[in-house]
């Protein structure tokens, strides 16, 4: 009889426990900590860039087709005579520069030059400079010399994402750093705060190959 009741005793304390527990459980379970803001993804399309105000300078391969002439900031195909997707370019005549190849109808060569941009299509307004004789200004680091903390294999599945949306926007990309660098032919901030939306800052670094004239 005594054992009984020793029993009993003790499985009323262990139900008393547990009711004291659970409630605490049950608390614990519900106070997790509201999520902070998180990346919302690439929206469907890139936004459109305004372009630029004022002078700017853009540096590459000079290709004129038969009187099209185009400035190549992206890659240039290794063919004879060289081709490549580039932004139209008015106002460039031939008298005013040296260090130029030609091949049947088409005539190219590497510059400088300092224009305006509208978004579409540059127009020189100085005589370019001879490539290899340009001084550029040097860009500033967008990073300040900090390394990202992204990983590698992180790194390709987002610069995959990244050049799709961008499609022929995006001219160049590589990662370097801990970041994935994305050079387009120009942007103001607008494409650097959708993929920092995207992914979140310190991801992407998108870089313009024209640039601004300070």
């Amino acid at each position: 009889m005594t054992i009984s009741r020793t029993l009993a005793s003790a499985a009323a304390a262990v139900a008393a426990t547990a009711l004291l527990v659970l409630p605490g459980c049950s608390t614990d379970a519900g106070s997790s900590p509201a999520p902070t803001s998180s990346p919302v993804g690439l929206p469907a399309t890139a936004p459109a860039v305004a372009p630029p105000e004022g002078p700017v300078t853009a540096a590459g391969t000079v290709i004129d087709a038969s009187g099209d002439v185009e400035i190549c900031l992206g890659i240039v195909m290794e063919s004879y005579p060289p081709q490549c997707v580039g932004v139209p370019v008015d106002g460039w005549t031939w008298d005013q520069v040296d260090g130029s190849e030609s091949s049947g109808e088409v005539r190219w060569g590497s510059y400088a030059a300092r224009g305006t941009y509208d978004g579409e299509r540059f127009t020189l307004t100085d005589p370019p400079t001879l490539l290899a004789l340009y001084d550029p200004m040097p860009n500033e680091d967008p990073t300040r010399g900090v390394d990202g903390h992204t990983d590698d294999r992180e790194l390709s599945l987002v610069q995959d994402e990244v050049v799709a949306w961008l499609g022929t926007d995006a001219l160049t990309s590589w990662p370097e750093r801990g970041y994935v660098w994305v050079q387009v032919v120009w942007d103001d901030g607008t494409l650097q705060d959708a993929v920092d939306a995207a992914y979140g800052e310190g991801v992407v670094i998108v870089t313009s190959a024209i640039q601004t004239v300070g």
